[in-house]
């Protein structure tokens, strides 16, 4: 299965990833659209950078073959498909966070003003997920896992 892999030495901290990938992940799909609402609600991303001017990486689903988050699910709204992608139907996420606590890299959240949870789905509606296409500095790559 093909994940994002960041690379630390590479990543700018810019954020461009976390700006395209909370666009692509709104109703709008457009990244002007997605920040500039009539409302000024802004969209959630589901990957987030950490860290500062001189060391920074982008976190996002790990998308694990053992996926304690979907283990530790009290509703069953944290899903994995048969090709390896976890995914929460946000239908089902009653909002009690034990995956936010549970994962180990840190790559569920609560969405700012959402009940449920965000995580990566590898912009599962477009093909490509839009914070690798998006990186200037090629920070981040979409590729298959390597064997151990």
């Amino acid at each position: 299965m093909k994940k994002v892999y960041p690379n630390e030495d590479w990543c700018l901290g810019c954020k461009l990833c976390e700006v395209y990938c909370a666009a692509a992940h709104s109703p709008y799909r457009d990244v002007h659209a997605a920040f500039d609402t009539p409302d000024g609600t802004k969209p959630t991303a589901a990957i987030v950078v950490e860290g500062d001017v001189k060391h920074s990486i982008a976190i996002s689903c790990r998308h694990c073959p053992d996926a304690p988050c979907v283990e530790a699910c009290i509703s069953g709204a944290m899903q994995k498909t048969e090709d390896g992608m976890v995914w929460c139907d946000t239908t089902r996420c009653v909002g009690c966070m034990t995956c936010v606590l549970i994962c180990p890299y840190g790559a569920v959240h609560k969405g700012e003003g959402m009940k449920t949870v965000t995580k990566c789905d590898l912009c599962s509606c477009t093909g490509e997920p839009e914070c690798v296409r998006h990186c200037p500095a090629f920070a981040l790559e979409y590729r298959e896992e390597e064997s151990a």
